[in-house]
């Protein structure tokens, strides 16, 4: 079987080499060709010895998920359905901004969490995505986009917040992020590159160790009872718990704060009194709140909270001292908005195993 190189990061390419004889110098030229160049074509790497490029011919491959599908908002937010095989596809969302590319990924073919407001979360859960799978995202979403007149890629954040927890896929995530940061394949800044958790309290902690880059958490609710409604997993990592997890990541995070981000539910979370709760519940956190107006899906029981709603709770979170901005709907024509990400998964059968195991575990 092929190696598929997008699933090496330089150090796992390097000990690849080494088993074919190859010195280390040359995984890193491969390296640069596949991921600073965004060549897939060993033949094309004309810095290669022949011999090397006929060896890596026959044993390797340069691999993303297929696009199975493309849709265009009339915004320019561009959605690729990609598969990942056995019936699953996952989806990626390219966001162009005046100043910038941002990149959202997905981690896992589905989500186990079941979020009440999240139509990935009533898809179920597969898998998790491989290396390949999660970094080839951003490989093919560059070569698709196209370099511009300077010869830069057009993608300058990658937001880890399509289908999935990552946390819940971390080693996979971890090795695509360390990828993403490297400066011999993407050298995107760690302030730049941002995981959004639901709040896996544990792997905040390993993430923080081994791979600090900007953290989101999907937080939703200012209290326990709303919280543990509206995002199931705080049963088993209760506010308390993960207000501390933050404080902890902010030791070594690339920003001085943690976003926050608070999907508005219409009479659900969204009241002034809920506001003065978050604002208490972070009294002690650095941090700035992205408000995320809701974006319905079909069968989904809550209402987009109404504009006025939003401004009021956003006016009451700023005069408290906390920045604060509302998230601009983006692509939701083409359901590539925040929360309506689906694709096409299969086995929706181990959404309650996987709890399970991490409530166990």
């Amino acid at each position: 079987m092929q190696q598929n190189l997008l699933d090496l990061d330089l150090a796992g390419l390097t000990a690849w080499f080494a088993e074919m004889g190859e010195k280390p110098f040359r995984a890193k030229q491969v390296f640069r060709w596949v991921h600073k160049a965004g060549e897939p074509d060993f033949e094309a790497m004309s810095d290669l010895a022949l011999s090397l490029r006929s060896k890596l011919v026959e044993r390797a491959t340069v691999a993303s998920p297929e696009v199975m599908r493309e849709e265009l908002s009339a915004d320019g937010t561009r959605k690729w359905l990609l598969n990942v095989g056995t019936g699953n596809a996952v989806e990626t969302v390219f966001i162009p901004e005046t100043d910038r590319g941002t990149l959202c990924v997905s981690t896992q073919a589905g989500c186990a969490l079941d979020c009440a407001f999240c139509s990935t979360g009533k898809q179920g859960f597969n898998r998790n995505l491989s290396v390949a799978e999660i970094i080839g995202q951003l490989w093919w979403a560059n070569r698709e986009v196209g370099k511009n007149s300077e010869g830069n890629w057009p993608i300058t954040n990658v937001v880890m917040m399509g289908m999935g927890e990552p946390l819940l896929n971390f080693d996979n995530t971890v090795t695509a992020l360390r990828m993403m940061l490297d400066d011999h394949a993407y050298g995107l800044s760690r302030r730049r590159v941002t995981v959004s958790t639901s709040g896996i309290v544990p792997a905040m902690d390993r993430l923080r160790d081994e791979c600090p880059v900007a953290l989101a958490v999907s937080l939703h609710a200012p209290n326990d009872a709303l919280r543990d409604q509206l995002v199931p997993i705080n049963q088993k990592y209760p506010l308390r718990e993960l207000m501390a997890a933050c404080q902890r990541y902010l030791e070594k995070a690339p920003r001085d704060f943690i976003t926050f981000e608070y999907i508005m539910l219409d009479g659900v979370n969204d009241t002034l009194k809920h506001a003065r709760e978050l604002i208490a519940l972070t009294r002690d956190t650095p941090c700035k709140f992205n408000l995320i107006p809701f974006n319905p899906f079909p069968q989904a029981p809550y209402q987009r909270s109404p504009a006025d709603s939003v401004r009021r709770f956003a006016e009451t979170l700023i005069e408290a001292g906390i920045v604060t901005t509302t998230r601009k709907v983006r692509g939701d024509d083409i359901a590539a908005a925040c929360g309506q990400l689906a694709g096409q998964v299969q086995d929706k059968t181990k959404r309650t195993a996987l709890r399970i195991q991490e409530v166990r575990g």
